[in-house]
């Protein structure tokens, strides 16, 4: 049995050490391990304290009771009943009074452990340089310090308490507190230690009556953040009042500990019980129902606009730019001819529908695969700056038969995506398929040369193992090439992303960790191996960086970090870090969930991560962080100097943050301001962008977000990025919008406000371009009726001609699906432009642009181009510069077509292109015979109406072609899709199969 019992607890201990050294070899490896060793050492100091606070004084309290009990108990029917019970416990008094406050400090260790980020933050603090408006006291103080103060109160009282009901309680067991019979007595010493603990406990309630006069600043009523006029004028003072009785009352105890009489500190608990609620309840219920509520606004107003001035602080909307904007809602020839930069570079390709499109065209095998979201950037190409949509071709080992699920597949062979997919956000081909000028495996295009290789993402195995001695045969499969023996090129891993395998202590250690055995065992483990694992961005920086609330995008760049030109560039993931708190005097509070969710957010994966609480009224996006897709290293870059937040997590890790001077010139065109964020500040603009105190109260101003017109959820519009130039500014910037309507309950679904933030970051190293974060909010003018998206995505389907259109591509085998609504100010007012894609109805699915639908005002367009479009709302000539924006240009030609599951065969992009053709033709009679039947021309009409038979026929059957090549594509051949034979059947491989 002994043995046995050894056993376990080395078992055990072996297992603790498998998940804590496993940890350090990995920050180690990031060089991040101050981060480890300074959250272990604080909790470890903390957890220390914690249970010193509560272990001692409850076995201190236990102890003396047990001493100064009578030597001989009273001889009461009281306590003859209480001989049993005090046999029962003699037996295990030891074991009690040594056990009890070690289980309770136990459990108060760890519960003083999960404090470490304030302890820290309190230790290293920096002052914000700005001051409350009652007390006068630095920000920080209510950032900092009240909330360590409150839960130190707070955690001293429960050890008080603790203490005192377990003395109490051996008191009374053992004779020293008699409460039966006549008279009752208690004994010197039971009064002496009772008394002074009650004194104590009262003196901490003082404090937290204290403590909460500054706290009435961060609190929440029902109509704005902070302390009311009630609060300040009736609240205040009541807590001064209490906090002053309750420290009297304190010592009254501490008298009777010698006077013996509890008479009057017990007359001080009436008092004090009284007071609160006459003082701390009544009273101030007395003010705000006969003072404030007949007078609201009057009173309100001063702290109502405390709370403005804060919130607008807070999130970085002081330095907002606003101005009325008189739309206009009739058209006219040339009405965009000076806002042709605009409306050139309006982004047709929508990255939430074009997935399945670039997934099609671009995945090359069925373990590759694209995030259902895509992200936008801007890249230069020919010297001209171009909106892109830009996906990555990770690893997706789903995709695989399952015959090929073998742990040297899953963490040996196949162990990495491969390079990147980039499209012109406003130019698609002919066919309506993405115009991409980054392809191909090995990519082909203008991005330059990069390292392809995506071992870090956001869809990577669980682990894999990698590496291997110099000469030996590389077995990880690289990517498909159809020159290649096996149809593949296989590659060794020769970067440094993880920690080694090299040594057994290692292999042990994580075959623990990883619950696989084969890490022991399999010869291709061996002295050259690293283990990669955490591999999604977010998921590092979190680690590296757990101060940091993160963005729930991770977007991709290919950027040159170093600025050496003379080096391949780099492809790495970029995330967006910001600091928060929810300690900010009358800021508003904002939910982070309800705030960023919308109709991406399923496709996203979730909204902001990270250890901001469920509410804050504070944010900053403080930090650039940056995750190589080739070896994982995390770079964490200063992005706001003057965050005070920051500046506090510098003090305590001062080597972790680079200076924003590090940030190469390439890497800075390919930052943006973060999506979140803005989603936060529009949020509490809908109420804000009211800083009148008076109009704030009555509400009537108030904007909603609208709903996603194309999700059909009740979900609010997302942001989108594009490139516009609004009104004031000098040039087209690409920007990061949304728009307003009305508040309230109201069902009007029309635009009250435009909002648009510069997300244009420049190209100078170390240097942000000016203006920058510049957020600019147009207001509408309450007798100018602008349509919002929901109306205008309702004239759009109840049009009869395009509702005709859309409906009988849907009857030709064809589903059609409505892209991102933009909304852009041109032309003195509003534009919407929504592009409209076409994908099978079955079989073989991937939407491909057909059509683009227009308003501004009343006016409609719909037509197979943009320009097109614009011409038909604006008089036949809109003056806008269609230019790249049009549906242009040819899918390259040295594009390698596929003929794998989830790639597009030759057949089946000529089917697809029969579709589209029969489709233009059934458009066009349709068109014909419409114009036919106006004029009365039978003769024409009935051309017209067999051209459309013809037309649907031909769709019908180019339909019913590309159905059976998706119902009969055959399996993957087993040299081709897969690890090839001879490499996944070695005699290595099966060695740790």
């Amino acid at each position: 049995m002994p043995t046995l019992i050894v056993l376990a607890a080395l078992a055990v201990l072996l297992m603790i050490t498998a998940q804590l050294w496993t940890e350090v070899l990995w920050f180690s490896h990031l060089s991040f391990e101050d981060v480890l060793w300074r959250e272990w050492g604080t909790r470890a100091v903390l957890f220390v304290l914690g249970f010193v606070l509560m272990a001692v004084p409850v076995w201190l309290g236990l102890r003396l009771a047990y001493r100064s009990r009578p030597i001989y108990a009273p001889v009461t029917p009281e306590q003859q009943n209480l001989d049993r019970y005090r046999e029962s416990v003699e037996p295990l008094r030891r074991l009690v009074m040594i056990g009890a406050p070690l289980v309770l400090g136990l459990f108060a260790g760890i519960s003083a452990t999960a404090n470490w980020r304030a302890v820290l933050m309190w230790l290293n603090r920096e002052p914000f340089g700005q001051t409350d408006p009652e007390f006068g006291m630095d920000i920080g103080f209510f950032v900092f310090t009240l909330p360590l103060m409150r839960t130190i109160v707070s955690f001293l009282m429960t050890v008080v308490l603790i203490t005192a009901v377990a003395s109490l309680v051996t008191h009374y067991l053992y004779g020293g507190i008699q409460i039966g019979g006549r008279p009752q007595r208690v004994t010197n010493a039971a009064r002496i230690q009772l008394s002074i603990m009650a004194g104590v406990f009262v003196l901490l309630i003082a404090a937290n009556y204290w403590l909460d006069r500054y706290s009435l600043l961060v609190g929440q009523n029902d109509r704005f953040a902070g302390a009311s006029f009630a609060d300040i004028n009736a609240n205040l003072p009541a807590r001064t009042i209490l906090a002053v009785i309750a420290v009297i009352i304190a010592v009254l105890f501490f008298v009777s500990a010698f006077r013996g009489s509890w008479l009057l500190p017990a007359a001080g608990v009436g008092v004090m019980i009284v007071s609160g609620v006459v003082v701390g309840g009544i009273y101030p219920a007395i003010v705000q129902r006969f003072q404030v509520t007949p007078n609201a606004v009057e009173a309100e107003s001063p702290f109502i606009q405390r709370n403005i001035d804060a919130t607008l602080v807070a999130y970085g909307l002081d330095d907002i730019e606003t101005e009325p904007y008189d739309a206009v809602t009739e058209t006219e020839a040339g009405q965009l001819r000076n806002d042709s930069e605009s409306t050139a570079s309006i982004r047709l390709l929508d990255p939430n529908i074009v997935s399945p499109t670039f997934r099609q065209l671009q995945q090359n095998r069925q373990y590759y695969d694209f995030a259902q979201t895509l992200a936008v950037d801007r890249y230069v190409i020919d010297g001209e700056k171009r909106d892109t949509v830009i996906a990555i071709r990770e690893l997706n080992q789903e995709g695989l038969g399952s015959d090929q699920r073998t742990w040297v597949n899953d963490h040996t062979v196949y162990t990495h995506g491969f390079g990147a997919v980039a499209a012109y956000g406003n130019t698609v081909a002919a066919d309506g398929q993405p115009a991409f000028f980054e392809y191909g495996i090995p990519s082909i295009g203008e991005l330059g040369e990069y390292e392809e290789r995506v071992y870090f993402g956001q869809s990577t195995p669980e682990y894999s193992i990698v590496g291997a001695p110099e000469g030996t045969s590389p077995w990880e499969l690289d990517y498909p090439s159809d020159d290649a023996p096996q149809g593949q090129v296989n590659t060794t891993y020769d970067g440094d992303g993880g920690p080694s395998l090299g040594n057994f202590w290692n292999q042990l250690l994580y075959a623990i960790r990883m619950g696989s055995e084969q890490i022991l065992f399999s010869d291709r483990v061996n002295a050259d191996s690293q283990i990669l694992y955490d591999r999604d961005p977010h998921e590092r920086v979190q680690k590296v960086a757990p101060y940091l609330t993160l963005d729930a995008r991770a977007y991709p760049a290919i950027v040159d970090m170093d600025g050496d030109e003379s080096t391949p560039k780099d492809l790495v993931w970029i995330v967006d870090g910001y600091t928060t708190t929810n300690e900010y005097p009358y800021s508003a509070r904002e939910s982070l969930e309800d705030a960023t969710t919308d109709a991406l957010t399923d496709e996203l994966g979730g909204v902001v991560v990270g250890p901001a609480p469920e509410e804050v009224n504070y944010i900053r996006n403080s930090v650039k962080a940056v995750v190589n897709a080739y070896d994982g290293e995390v770079t964490l870059y200063e992005w706001d100097p003057e965050d005070p937040i920051l500046q506090t997590w510098k003090n305590v890790f001062p080597d972790h943050i680079q200076p924003i001077s590090e940030i190469s010139g390439d890497l800075m065109s390919h930052l943006r301001y973060p999506e979140d964020l803005f989603k936060v500040q529009r949020e509490l603009l809908s109420r804000y962008h009211v800083t009148d105190a008076a109009s704030f109260y009555s509400g009537g101003n108030f904007w909603n977000i609208p709903n996603d017109p194309t999700a059909g959820e009740g979900v609010p519009q997302p942001p989108y990025y594009l490139t516009l130039q609004m009104p004031g500014q000098e040039s087209a910037e690409f920007s990061l919008t949304s728009s307003f309507i009305p508040g309230g309950q109201t069902d009007r679904n029309i635009l009250t406000g435009f909002l648009a933030v510069d997300s244009e970051t420049g190209n100078t190293p170390g240097e942000v371009r000016e203006g920058y974060g510049q957020l600019r909010l147009l207001e509408l003018p309450s007798d100018v009726t602008v349509p919002g998206p929901g109306q205008v995505q309702n004239t759009f389907n109840s049009n009869p001609t395009i509702s005709t259109e859309l409906n009988l591509l849907e009857q030709g085998g064809s589903q059609v699906l409505r892209g991102n609504l933009l909304t852009l100010p041109v032309g003195g007012g509003l534009l919407y432009v929504q592009p409209v894609y076409v994908q099978a109805s079955a079989g073989t699915q991937y939407p491909l642009l057909q059509y683009v639908l227009v308003a501004f005002g009343e006016e409609i367009g719909f037509a197979p181009t943009l320009t097109e479009a614009l011409d038909q709302v604006f008089g036949g000539d809109s003056g806008a510069e269609g230019g790249d924006a049009d549906v242009v240009g040819e899918t390259p030609d040295d594009q390698p077509a596929t003929d794998e599951p989830g790639g597009t065969t030759e057949v089946d992009a000529a089917a697809q292109e029969r579709l589209t053709r029969a489709l233009q033709d059934a458009n066009q009679a349709l068109e014909d015979g419409q114009a036919a039947l106006s004029e009365g021309n039978w003769v024409n009409y009935g051309q017209a109406q067999e051209r459309l038979q013809e037309a649907l026929e031909a769709a019908s059957e180019a339909q019913a072609e590309l159905d059976a090549a998706a119902a009969g594509t055959p399996p993957p051949p087993e040299d081709g899709a897969t690890a090839p034979a001879d490499e996944a059947t070695t005699p290595a491989a099966d060695s740790g199969g």
